[in-house]
């Protein structure tokens, strides 16, 4: 074979392998850019919603897991939870994005359907790299259930309002639901529990998602009031709370504290003024 030969059977070797180089990295691309869609539509953000919600409650299998959870008291007397994970990156300018869902408690006592929000914003500080938060929300109030119906957007501690959330066991988290407020607000970072604030934070519901889903435009109001069945993709979440409600306490220490933005604990007592309505979320989030 002459040099000029094996230079073009060369060159179609480099073109083919580049081709099925070209054609692999596209169906990858593809195939992560459907795996992204899902996760943000509904059933996506059920299943992912499910394993914050997991992660936030006290495992019936260990029952000393409640004191470094919700309450189980917290939970029984939610009006609704809305669940969702923020992600916020940049370099000098910074990001933020975040999606989940919502549910509200019937009269029956069992749970919605569920309704997709999600939130978003830009800001300008210094921050390298990327951040991942999980949030709760427990509505405890008719009316902080009906500020996620009405549609648009929910301004936390700007048309409602919003308390870091007690952990943990026994009569100091029974003083807190004496007059919560309208909204207990936790957060997870890497795994442990943190006090960020989630004030001035847009919570924006999901049309789109909920549209697809459901197969009709139906609004928020009537997803979270019942006139929708409960689908059988929320069935784990569902599942979820139900076990967390009849975790069996006995035994277990009175213990119950609050989360700061800086890691550090504030330990509740029953005595007055030591509830966790005295206490404002911190602001932690500033961009």
């Amino acid at each position: 074979m002459s040099l000029l030969d094996k230079f073009r059977a060369g060159a179609q070797k480099a073109g083919i392998q580049a081709t099925a180089f070209a054609k692999d990295a596209s169906n990858k691309l593809a195939n992560e850019s459907r795996g992204l869609a899902q996760s943000f539509s509904l059933p996506g953000e059920a299943e992912k919603a499910a394993k914050i919600l997991e992660s936030f409650l006290a495992d019936p299998q260990n029952p000393e897991s409640a004191l470094n959870a919700i309450p189980k008291v917290v939970l029984q007397s939610a009006r609704g939870l809305a669940v969702f994970q923020v992600i916020k990156a940049g370099f000098v300018f910074s990001g933020k994005a975040g999606s989940g869902l919502v549910i509200a408690r019937l009269p029956d006592g069992s749970w919605s359907a569920p309704s997709c929000i999600a939130t978003g914003g830009l800001g300008w500080g210094l921050q390298i790299g990327a951040d991942i938060t999980d949030f709760v929300i427990v509505l405890n109030s008719e009316d902080a259930v009906r500020a996620f119906s009405l549609g648009g957007n929910v301004t936390i501690g700007g048309n409602i309002a919003a308390t870091a959330g007690p952990l943990g066991t026994g009569g100091a988290v029974q003083a807190t639901l004496a007059h919560p407020s309208p909204m207990f607000s936790y957060s997870k970072s890497k795994g442990l529990f943190a006090g960020l604030s989630l004030e001035g934070t847009a919570l924006i519901e999901r049309k789109d998602a909920n549209r697809e889903f459901y197969g009709s435009p139906i609004p928020a109001r009537d997803i979270l009031s019942g006139r929708v069945p409960p689908p059988a993709i929320a069935s784990k979440l569902y599942e979820i709370i139900e076990a967390a409600e009849g975790l069996d306490e006995t035994g277990l220490p009175q213990e119950a504290y609050m989360p700061t933005e800086t890691g550090d604990q504030i330990t509740l007592g029953t005595g007055p003024g030591m509830s966790t309505s005295d206490h404002r979320i911190f602001d932690a989030e500033k961009d």
